[in-house]
């Protein structure tokens, strides 16, 4: 039996605080589904987060009905055992083995889903599901709930109330247990490390994809399951594409490299940015843009505490962002019309911050009521100021053409202020230049 790395008093817990949010009530998960090649080539398996979140469970073609104050309470559904497929994909734990190991009060093949769920459902008043995700399981979800309607008869009833699970789990996943900033700061200490030996490693005349190949080596190396998501690697100009995905670039002499990428450690993911220059010295241009940079990356994180609304975040980056880039010579007139025109749009298109944790960009509300929600110890996020100044903006002094430069940190906040989970990547000039090229 293939015993699990997570203790599972884990999910249970969690488990326990959802209970107490939905009385009278259902919530559903689907696992993610399996991306198969038509020539039967499988790619690496992730499970939906929200279904690992409360279960643990890893397998595809698995489904969660949790019904807090009824029996079975927790119920799986699950592939059954098939030592010929097991053969070919690896183990299963069929329904005898997912009982026995992740704590449920009732499992099922997932055969037999569509016979059995609508007797779930008829026991609640309102079902919790977030549709229109898994749209193999939606059809399901559908016939279901129809059947539990058919099944009252001539009562005048509708269809269960369906309300949408993403803001009840968003809004649980959102503050980090002491656990899981555990898992966070090992995520973030793995990704720190695959950075720093890439900037030891990096010469100029290397590819793109040779850096790439050295951060996400070192993922696996010191204990990543995987990418928390797809690495970016961009030389020169290239850097002021946001989502730069070719990394396939000679990264010449006298260029910046710009390098986003996290490794996953349960569940959890860092997501670090660098920007230096491939030979391990700043030219005058370089350095200007990217001491400014640094200067509001520093700024906001000395800012962040208990208390202070989200959105504060972001705009007190662009004032500093916008008068910036009129101190570089980029923008004319001053810090207020500028802001107010949008120009500094154009060099800084993107947010300072975002939600970090399970996912990348992680779940949890960012408005309250429509008003911007403050932030509470246990929150995590990143903070990343960024620059870029297409090669052929005219506007944009010659020498820092074709820049583009984002500082990318991942903080957890705490009951004064946060701490920077990547600080151990070199971000201050000198200490970039005394470890680029080093190993």
């Amino acid at each position: 039996m293939r015993k699990p790395s997570i203790d599972m008093s884990i999910f249970k817990e969690r488990r326990k605080t959802l209970a107490s949010k939905i009385p009278n009530s259902a919530l559903i998960v689907a696992s993610h589904p399996e991306m198969i090649r038509n020539n039967d080539v499988h790619y690496p398996y992730r499970q939906d987060t929200n279904f690992f979140y409360l279960t643990g469970f890893e397998e595809p073609e698995s489904v969660m009905v949790f019904r807090p104050g009824c029996q079975p309470e927790y119920t799986l559904f699950v592939r059954r055992k098939d030592p010929l497929r097991e053969t070919w994909e690896g183990f299963r734990y069929g329904p005898e083995g997912t009982l026995a190991t992740f704590g449920c009060d009732k499992t099922y093949p997932i055969e037999e889903l569509e016979s059995v769920l609508p007797k779930l459902l008829s026991e609640v008043e309102n079902v919790y599901y977030r549709l229109f995700q898994n749209h193999e399981f939606d059809g399901k979800f559908r016939t279901s709930i129809e059947t539990v309607r058919l099944n009252q008869g001539r009562s005048g009833l509708g269809i269960l109330p369906i309300h949408d699970s993403t803001e009840l789990l968003g809004e649980m996943r959102i503050k980090k247990s002491e656990t899981e900033k555990a898992w966070a700061r090992r995520a973030c200490k793995i990704s720190a490390e695959a950075h720093l030996q890439t900037m030891k490693e990096t010469k100029p005349g290397m590819n793109e994809r040779d850096l790439q190949a050295i951060v996400e080596y070192n993922f696996m190396r010191l204990g990543a399951a995987r990418l928390g998501y797809n690495t970016i690697v961009a030389g020169g100009a290239n850097a002021c594409t946001l989502h730069y995905v070719f990394n396939d670039q000679e990264i010449k002499n006298g260029e910046l490299v710009l390098i986003d990428a996290g490794g996953e450690y349960n569940y959890f993911t860092g997501d670090i940015t660098r920007t230096y220059p491939v030979n391990g010295k700043f030219s005058e241009g370089q350095k200007a843009v990217y001491e400014k940079i640094l200067k509001v990356q520093k700024e906001i994180i000395s800012f962040i505490k208990p208390g202070i609304v989200f959105k504060a975040l972001q705009d007190t980056t662009i004032e500093m962002l916008t008068e910036a880039l009129l101190e570089l010579g980029v923008l004319k007139g001053n810090v207020q019309q500028n802001i107010e025109q949008n120009t500094f749009r154009k060099y800084y298109p993107h947010g300072v911050s975002h939600w970090l944790g399970m996912e990348v960009h992680d779940a949890g509300l960012y408005k309250i009521k429509g008003e911007s929600r403050r932030i509470e110890s246990g929150m995590s996020f990143t903070v990343e100021p960024g620059l870029y100044f297409p090669m052929d903006d005219s506007s944009v002094p010659s020498n820092m053409r074709g820049i583009g430069i984002r500082i990318e940190d991942d903080i957890i906040v705490t009951d004064t202020g946060c701490e920077v989970m990547t600080a151990d990547v070199p971000k201050d000039i000198k200490e970039i230049e005394a470890v680029v090229g080093s190993a």
